[in-house]
């Protein structure tokens, strides 16, 4: 269009520059009109005037004023042009009256008026000027012979010296008219030559012009063409050409080629439908439609389409813009997720806009306050919330969260019914790409429960899970105030340490519930006896405290401690079970035993120990003296830690007599302490402290080894062989590797099992619990022996002599030593050897010190005895002395120490 234009604008101008000059045209040739009439009138201006000289006639007069008229109006028209002030329509009427063509009058205004200095125009110009004082003298010549004439007739010199005068001016006039003529014949040839020119000039620089015009529009086209070629290739978006009849693809751009992984060659003549896995009906243009973009491995791309008629020339073309939606579908996945995991969260989730406006919650919310989101739209987050202390949500909780942090706290929210709960809030704020908060977000969490369980957890922490009383860490918060008080109110504090006597008996004869169940009743009948202000709590065990604040005196605290003695005596009845046990109590009290909760515990805790030792269910009051008691079993405790590495423990063994030959059928391993300062430490003041230490299963394995390795050194020398019994603690004999270490001890020693007796109390197969009959059925597929030691001490049950490889039932000492005297012990111990005779056992009596006892026994039916009326417990060498073959054997009776005889 550009180009047509100005192709329009050139023609018309070429039009316009021919019409110009041909008004020129016309211009010069009403001059050259003009100048013949001028030049004629002129000259028969001339002619007529000497014709009237001659002859007087009036005609000639008259033909000379009407041709001088002319001369004259020509005159005239161009003075008055010349002054620049005329009336353009007078001067046309005058130069009309000079007989100028009509079409030329304004063309000759125009170029008197502002050509008048034109080449030729000017030369002809100054030769018309030239003449008007010869014309006008003309003029009075033919007034001077019109006046002679009507005078009466003009005399023949007058008539010559007139016409003398005429011929002059006419030579004067004659040649300038030519000069007029031949200057504006000259101005018109060189006005049409410039014209020419001109219209040459301009024609080639309106083609010029036209041609850059044209190739800069083709170039601007060709850029445009490549801009769009560039923006069409470089779009981030697919682009496909279509046909809109055939429905082939005419073009495609780079990114539909690099999606499709197919050239645009390739692709350019294939059906556009080809390129989607879904088909296309039903899609409309200009609206968008979603599809999936094959590719040539076969995979596909989520993309949305959108079609749009257009023209290329007179062909209807489809453009159709592919747009990759993988990111948006990987964005509405996320949301739906992340909407499907909001409504699904457990935790209740409020939306609110940047003025804390709620906008919507999820299901959580609904359920935990019975609002439903419609319901709380519009209101504050706030509203419904308050401080624990009833204060509403400070704006500073709004100011932190928008300055980039997040709040957590405990609130109070309201449900829809308009009770509250306790809720855990979390308040957080999401931005946009500025910075600006749009949305708060709230995490609401019910907390009651929560609370409830804290407050349950705190009071564990303070209290004895199983008595409700208090831990030790609590008992000693309560002992420090008491402290504080009894300090600033001058008065003393007291600290009993109770500690239940044969309570491990009781808990080792029952199952541990029975003894738990022991416990709380204890527990329950100490806090009976207690005032306001009392503490009672329980530190351990069968272990009990209890804080008398604000007494006068510490002996003030032996009224309670009587009824405290008096009321743990009394029985206990749990099941079908009548128990009773009685306690031993320390006392210490603030200011005379102690400054601190640990000393005043301590110095009760030593209190409490002499009373056990010396006499139980009795009290004591600390003295320093206890300490050294104390200092004594902790000395015992440090030593004991290093004897087994330092190799201090050694084996004794005691024979056991078959009562009716009095042969030595077997002998018992026992255990002695050799310390290097105090010399030889007995069982019974080392072994409660090696299971409190936690050292007894570590010392039963030595034993067992060392047994073992002694058995094995008797067989080297000779020595026959015989039953060799080892005593169980409860500890070992419940631990799971137990079996597997005896069996180990005695493959590695070559050591029959038949040899070897295990001698294991009642109450550490009580211990053993249900895996009892496992382990007995395991010690009798290895052949292993077992003896049940102290039967009838405590509260065995019949159905442990049934089990597997128990072989032998021993007879406790504290039946014996009442025989044959004491009736009750005389029954008891008959009683055992009838039903160990029913049952296949062998019994074994220990503790016989007198010839009566051993008659007693023999009579009674039992097989083997152990006790001091025959040997006290003797080396290894002394028993392989004893055993050799060489060993002299007349006596019936073993007596290397004589029996004490009663």
């Amino acid at each position: 269009m550009p180009l047509a234009y100005a192709l329009i604008a050139m023609v018309g101008l070429m039009l316009a520059l021919t019409w110009g000059a041909l008004q020129i045209q016309i211009t010069l040739a009403g001059f050259l009109n003009g100048e013949s009439l001028w030049s004629k009138a002129q000259k028969q201006s001339v002619i007529d005037l000497e014709a009237y000289a001659i002859s007087g006639d009036a005609v000639d007069l008259a033909g000379f004023k009407r041709h001088y008229a002319v001369v004259l109006s020509d005159r005239w028209a161009r003075d008055a042009i010349a002054s620049g002030q005329f009336d353009h329509d007078k001067v046309a009427q005058a130069f009309a009256r000079g007989s100028v063509i009509p079409d030329a009058i304004p063309g000759m205004i125009f170029i008197l008026q502002h050509f008048s200095s034109a080449p030729h125009i000017s030369e002809a110009l100054r030769a018309w000027y030239s003449v008007d004082d010869a014309i006008t003298e003309l003029d009075e010549i033919a007034g001077e012979l019109q006046r002679a004439y009507a005078a009466g007739g003009l005399q023949p010199a007058e008539q010559l010296r007139q016409r003398s005068r005429i011929h002059e001016l006419n030579r004067f006039i004659e040649p300038r008219t030519n000069v007029f003529s031949v200057e504006v014949a000259r101005g018109a040839s060189w006005v049409g030559k410039l014209l020419f020119g001109g219209v040459v000039a301009v024609t080639l620089v309106a083609v010029l012009l036209w041609l850059g015009m044209a190739r800069r529009i083709l170039e601007s086209i060709r850029g445009s063409e490549e801009r769009y070629r560039l923006l069409f290739d470089s779009a981030a978006d697919a682009i496909v050409m279509i046909d809109e009849g055939s429905g082939r693809i005419l073009d495609v751009n780079r990114t539909a080629a690099a999606w499709t992984g197919r050239s645009a060659k390739e692709l350019i003549g294939d059906r556009y439908v080809h390129l989607f896995l879904q088909p296309l009906a039903g899609q409309q243009a200009g609206r968008a439609a979603t599809n999936a973009l094959l590719a040539a491995d076969g995979s596909t791309r989520p993309v949305e389409t959108q079609t749009s008629v257009a023209r290329w020339g007179e062909l209807p073309v489809c453009q159709a813009i592919i747009r990759d939606i993988s990111e948006r579908v990987a964005m509405e996945q996320e949301r739906r997720v992340a909407a499907e995991a909001l409504a699904s969260i457990a935790e209740g989730v409020v939306i609110a806009d940047a003025h804390q406006r709620i906008t919507s919650t999820n299901a959580a919310h609904t359920e935990l306050t019975g609002f439903s989101s419609l319901a709380l739209q519009g209101r504050r987050l706030g509203d419904t919330r308050r401080l624990p202390d009833g204060r509403a949500l400070p704006k500073a909780i709004w100011d932190e969260v928008a300055a980039g942090g997040n709040w957590i706290g405990e609130v109070v929210s309201t449900r829809a019914d308009g009770s509250s709960y306790p809720e855990h809030l979390s308040l957080s704020a999401i931005r946009n790409g500025e910075g600006h908060v749009t949305y708060y977000v709230a995490v609401c969490t019910d907390i009651h429960e929560a609370k409830a369980n804290q407050r349950r957890l705190e009071h564990l922490a303070r209290h004895d899970p199983l008595t409700g009383l208090v831990n030790r860490a609590e008992f000693e918060r309560y002992c420090t105030e008491a402290i504080a008080q009894a300090e600033r109110e001058r008065l003393a504090a007291v600290v009993l340490f109770i500690d239940l006597d044969a309570f491990k008996i009781v808990n080792d004869s029952y199952s541990h519930a029975i003894g738990d169940r022991l416990l709380v009743k204890v527990g329950e009948r100490i806090s009976r006896q207690l005032s306001d202000g009392d503490v009672a709590g329980r530190i351990g065990g069968d272990e009990f405290t209890v804080l008398l604040p604000r007494l006068s005196l510490r002996e003030d605290a032996r009224a309670i401690v009587n009824r405290l003695l008096s009321t743990l005596s009394e029985p206990l009845v749990l099941d079908d079970y009548e128990v009773v046990l009685t306690a031993s109590i320390g006392v210490a009290g603030y200011p005379l035993d102690g400054n601190d909760a640990a000393t005043l515990i301590a110095n009760a805790d030593a209190a409490m120990y002499a009373a056990k030792t010396e006499e139980r269910n009795a009290f004591r009051f600390y003295t320093p003296m206890m300490h050294a008691d104390n200092r004594r079993r902790l000395q015992l405790a440090t030593e004991l830690r290093q004897a087994l590495s330092r190799g201090e423990f050694r084996l004794v063994f005691q024979p056991s007599i078959e009562l009716g030959s009095g042969r030595i059928v077997a002998v018992e391993a026992l255990l002695r302490w050799q310390h290097p300062e105090r010399g030889e430490v007995l069982p019974g003041e080392f072994i409660p402290v090696a299971e409190n230490l936690g050292l007894i299963r570590r010392i039963d394995e030595w034993v067992l080894q060392a047994t073992c390795a002694q058995i094995q050194a008797w067989d080297l020398a000779g020595v026959p062989p015989i039953r060799v019994a080892v005593n169980i603690s409860a500890r070992w004999f419940g631990h799971p590797s137990f079996v597997d270490g005896v069996s180990r001890t005695l493959q590695s020693r070559r050591v029959s099992p038949h040899r070897l007796l295990l001698e294991i109390t009642e109450s550490a197969m009580l211990r053993l619990g249900d895996d009892t009959q496992r382990t007995m059925q395991t010690l009798d597929m290895l052949n292993i022996d077992v003896a049940i030691d102290d039967f009838g001490t405590g509260y065995s049950s019949m159905a442990y002599l049934k089990l597997p490889a128990v072989t032998y039932l021993k007879i406790d000492r504290s039946f014996v030593t009442g025989l044959p005297g004491d009736a009750n012990d005389a029954a008891i111990t008959e009683a055992m050897l009838a039903m160990s005779r029913s049952l296949g056992l062998i019994t074994i009596a220990e503790g016989i010190e007198t010839e009566a006892q051993h008659e007693f026994l023999l009579r009674a039916g039992c097989v083997e005895g152990q006790g001091y009326l025959y040997s006290y417990p003797l080396q290894a060498e002394e028993i392989q002395a004893l055993l050799s073959p060489n060993q002299q054997s007349g006596s019936p009776r073993l007596r290397l120490v004589p029996p004490r005889r009663g």
